[in-house]
């Protein structure tokens, strides 16, 4: 059975991977897509499509199960969400999510939907990580090895310090 998990990745964390993890007890592939695929360089959306797919291939590189990281791109306009989802991944036979409005899309498509336990909500929460890494605190610890690499790689707390920058000066 293949699987289904979205998420913005904003960046790629620990609660993520857990999620990430039980999904994947639970299936033989598993499709991750990577959220507001076009969004990027803002306070909100700090990295790339790009960045964002190599955080993800990365960190679940150890996991037992096949693995397709797929970059979806937002499509205002909720009623055809779910074609277009499908349109772009591998099928998969069942979504997990959390989200409700992601939930009762799927569900309306008929695609069966799992919800998963979420861990650490107060600090595993990308506003929190975004947070974190602005203020110089630690955020390290809350994302797994192969993300802070990719995000010292791509210089991305100089680049989230920056957008932040412009964007609190009007720029």
């Amino acid at each position: 059975m293949r699987g289904f998990y979205i998420g913005r990745f904003q960046p790629y964390h620990d609660g993520h991977h857990q999620m990430v993890a039980e999904i994947a007890e639970e299936v033989d592939e598993l499709v991750l897509a990577v959220g507001s695929a076009g969004d990027s360089h803002t306070p909100r959306n700090p990295f790339t499509a790009g960045e964002r797919v190599m955080m993800v291939n990365k960190a679940v590189a150890a996991f037992d199960v096949a693995t397709y990281v797929v970059p979806i791109e937002d499509l205002d306009r909720n009623a055809v969400w779910v074609s277009h989802v499908q349109s772009m991944c591998p099928e998969f036979e069942v979504a997990y999510s959390n989200n409700p409005l992601v939930v009762q899309l799927f569900r309306e498509a008929g695609v069966e939907v799992r919800t998963t336990p979420m861990f650490d909500r107060d600090v595993l929460e990308g506003t929190e990580l975004r947070s974190r890494i602005l203020a110089g605190d630690d955020w390290r610890a809350h994302v797994p090895d192969p993300v802070v690499d990719v995000i010292e790689e791509v210089d991305g707390v100089a680049r989230m310090r920056a957008v932040a920058d412009t964007d609190a000066n009007g720029g």
